[in-house]
């Protein structure tokens, strides 16, 4: 897939583990996980807003497109 994921990059960089991230932007572990490991077929923006809200970054640090 062409379109990269770097949530547990950023993760990392913040200190947030998972669970935490899940509880402030309220969608479930399971529903990050499969966003986190590139699983997910589509995002919601305010699902995007959320989690770069929490982690102070921008949606490009999160995504990234691979060719």
């Amino acid at each position: 897939m062409p379109i990269q994921i770097n949530l547990d990059k950023i993760l990392e960089e913040k200190e947030v583990k998972s669970n935490e991230l899940a509880d402030i932007i309220g969608i479930t572990t399971a529903n990050l996980s499969i966003l986190k490991t590139g699983k997910a077929k589509a995002i919601r923006f305010s699902t995007l807003e959320a989690i770069c809200e929490a982690l102070e970054c921008q949606p490009g640090d999160i995504l990234e497109y691979k060719s």
